[in-house]
């Protein structure tokens, strides 16, 4: 780390002190422009829901680590905020935050390169959000599709899943990001964050860059056992989806049982041979290769041998990130000194924006 532990904890401690003071919030002065380093800065969010599967990996979690390299500023947030729209055990949350945080850190997010830290305790993103939310509108919540779709699961759904998407877009002002890496079906969410930016900008002055959308070029992850949905953790069969942290054995079986079709030859089709065409998408990711490099090796092998051939390929990438899961776990304080620090340099970033924020609306 860029400090020693002792000097961390202790310059963690001052700083939550300041925040905790009377005098933070009086805001006597406006602070200074909150620029990142370069010209660009990432955002990003996962919820805390356990330890990754195979399709987050290959869908995000590659990307962000690449992004690390490849932009000056990059902040990486456990979104806990966002997981209590549905119940949650207290005891069950803290796990899956240790959990996520081990997770991120084997995949390969380095602390000394991304801000990595839990959101709940960057109490600034929930300010923002409450003034964002004065600035939204009924009917543009009521038709992302997140909301549609979850209310009629539940036939009503809480205020905290209505207004979820005002959240996002608070985690992504706040700290004046540039670039936003989602999934298609988070476009229309990202929207919401830039729509907020040009409402905020013309009723208080410019302040937040207009975040823009990195779409990652991985295909989508299905199921293992319904290739016509997306790879979950919430799936009902244990065979349809593989975690990170899966024994080799159980790679083997979950690939062994995936669904194909009665043709033998291996191809990509995912229009009329979706299994297939899954297994070859898992292949050629996981072995850093093009989906016609991915058939080619399979060429001369019916589905049940290349099958094999997409376990030791799963197995071989995933074994190392589940080693050091595995060793990451047996030390929750060290995760948990991790985030602490994520927290300071977050909250550093974050303070000085929402000052902005405040004084331009008028609170101070």
């Amino acid at each position: 780390m860029a400090f020693p532990v002792r000097t961390n904890v202790k310059r963690l401690f001052r700083f939550i002190q300041t925040f905790n003071s009377p005098e933070r919030f009086l805001c006597t002065e406006v602070c200074p422009e909150n620029k990142p380093p370069g010209s660009s800065r990432v955002f990003s969010g996962i919820q805390p829901t356990g330890v990754p599967h195979l399709g987050n990996y290959l869908g995000a979690l590659e990307n962000w680590v690449s992004l690390q390299d490849q932009y000056p500023s990059v902040l990486y947030s456990i979104v806990d905020l966002h997981s209590i729209t549905q119940p949650q055990d207290p005891a069950l949350l803290r796990s899956h935050i240790r959990d996520m945080a081990a997770s991120l850190l084997a995949c390969g997010i380095d602390p000394e390169k991304a801000v990595l830290f839990q959101q709940s305790q960057v109490p600034e993103h929930v300010e923002l959000s409450w003034i964002l939310g004065c600035l939204t509108s009924m009917p543009r919540l009521r038709h992302l599709p997140q909301w549609k779709m979850k209310s009629k699961q539940k036939s009503e759904g809480s205020v905290g899943l209505y207004t979820y998407p005002v959240l996002q877009a608070a985690d992504i002002l706040l700290y004046k990001s540039t670039h936003v890496p989602v999934g298609e079906d988070q476009v229309q969410h990202l929207e919401l964050a830039q729509d907020l930016a040009r409402i905020f900008n013309h009723h208080y002055g410019d302040l937040f860059p207009e975040p823009r959308a990195l779409l990652s070029s991985t295909r989508k992850v299905k199921s293992l056992r319904d290739p016509s949905a997306k790879m979950s953790k919430s799936d009902s069969q244990k065979m349809a989806t593989i975690t990170i942290t899966d024994s080799p054995e159980d790679i083997a079986l979950k690939i062994r049982r995936a669904v194909t079709d009665f043709t033998s030859e291996v191809t990509f089709d995912p229009e009329t041979r979706p299994g297939v065409s899954n297994l070859v998408t898992i292949h050629a990711a996981v072995a850093a290769v093009s989906v016609e490099e991915a058939v080619a090796a399979a060429r001369g092998l019916d589905t049940a041998a290349y099958k094999g051939l997409v376990s030791e390929a799963v197995i071989q990438r995933l074994t190392p990130i589940r080693e050091e899961i595995e060793r990451l776990r047996s030390d929750p304080a060290h995760l948990e000194r991790l985030l602490a620090e994520g927290t300071l340099k977050a909250r550093e970033l974050a303070a000085p924006v929402l000052a902005q924020v405040r004084h331009r609306v008028g609170f101070c």
